[in-house]
């Protein structure tokens, strides 16, 4: 067993050694998209291993598919709000973090970006009214005597529900803006003399006034931080617990923080004992490719592929942009897979294949691929 698959089990404090009934039972506050993809993989692990897993999830959920065969238990819970509200604003998020990042300064791009996490901020707590103000789904909950919740540090609501139930609670989280949540919640050091804050384009090598320039990048999302409605939080989460409390205070009693990244990727910064760094728990074995698709694959030579791909939140590629990007794609010498569900661009090159899905894990199996 790796390392990261101990850490996970072992301070999940979960154990399974004698027979299923030992085994232990996990709650689970996700997130859509990527963040549920690497959530669900430590679910599927802990599910292989015996352990009980039960996600709650709403009615409207974008990624969360309940329908589909798993050992993983969906408790779904209805809201007032709708699949569409998700979409656009995940997609509007998404859509400028990709087009708007390189052409735009800090100071344009990241306000803008705040605006969007308010916008979010609104809708989670509304799905955590949802799950906390429903008696029958609560007392359902209670009974089921779980053993510890994960939750994605992103979304709160799920370390309300661990302190409700009195049991540990452990985050997933690849990174918060500006490291807000890593330096006030899990008190973090980050001197920001030489560790560049996210979304500041600067790197651990800093001269003087990039530094001063990383210190007021600092100075900003510390101001965000403490104004992101922060009170209507606060305010649910003591009424809810009956005593004056915060959300933050409550979000420092975590037991663990899995960090969905490697070390080595990271620039060098401090690191404290509840930090743990489990980079590519989505990766799997390769499975093989589709004919067709290893053929083309393998008709690049030594020039191996590239694979191209915007995720599954972009769909909406305006066809200037698109004849743009597959111009660009038709100039390199590789082969190109590229993920793209629209009207074929009319500069799109003979060294590029359109996929309206493509399975990435496998290509990036692919020894040749850049």
């Amino acid at each position: 067993m790796s390392k990261k698959w101990i850490s996970v089990l072992l301070l999940l404090q979960l154990s399974c050694y004698f027979s299923p009934t030992s085994c232990g039972k996990v709650l689970v506050w996700p997130t859509e998209y990527s963040h549920w993809l690497n959530m669900k993989a430590i679910l599927d692990e802990l599910v292989q291993r015996g352990h009980e897993v039960v996600v709650l999830t709403s009615s409207d959920s974008i990624f969360m598919d309940s329908n589909k065969s798993s050992a993983i238990k969906f408790e779904i819970y209805t809201t007032p709000l709708k699949k569409d509200d998700f979409l656009c604003l995940f997609e509007t998020m998404l859509n400028k973090w990709i087009y708007d990042l390189p052409k735009e300064t800090f100071w344009t791009y990241v306000p803008q970006m705040e605006k969007s996490f308010r916008k979010y901020y609104e809708i989670i707590i509304q799905l955590c009214r949802a799950v906390i103000l429903n008696k029958k789904l609560m007392t359902k909950l209670q009974e089921s005597r779980f053993d510890v919740v994960l939750a994605d540090a992103v979304g709160p609501c799920g370390e309300l529900l661990a302190e409700m139930f009195q049991i540990p609670f452990v985050y997933s989280l690849r990174f918060s803006m500006g490291f807000a949540f890593e330096k006030y919640i899990g008190e973090l050091p980050l001197p920001p003399s030489y560790i560049p804050v996210t979304m500041s384009q600067l790197r651990d090598k800093m001269t003087f006034m990039e530094r001063v320039k990383n210190m007021l990048y600092v100075l900003y999302f510390d101001l965000w931080f403490q104004v992101l409605d922060e009170k209507k939080w606060d305010q649910f989460y003591s009424e809810v617990l009956g005593r004056p409390t915060t959300l933050y205070e409550t979000m420092r009693k975590a037991d663990l923080w899995l960090i969905r990244t490697y070390w080595d990727l990271e620039y060098p910064h401090p690191l404290l004992p509840h930090f743990e760094f489990v980079g590519g728990l989505h990766c799997k074995p390769a499975k093989p490719l589709p004919k067709e698709m290893e053929e083309f694959a393998q008709s690049s030579g030594e020039n191996g592929i590239v694979v191209f791909s915007l995720g599954s939140m972009v769909k909406n590629v305006t066809e200037e942009r698109a004849n743009v990007i597959a111009s660009a794609l038709a100039q390199i010498p590789q082969k190109v897979i590229w993920r793209f569900d629209g009207k074929k661009p009319d500069t799109l090159g003979p060294n590029t294949r359109l996929y309206k899905w493509i399975p990435q894990n496998d290509l990036l199996a692919i020894k040749r691929m850049l």
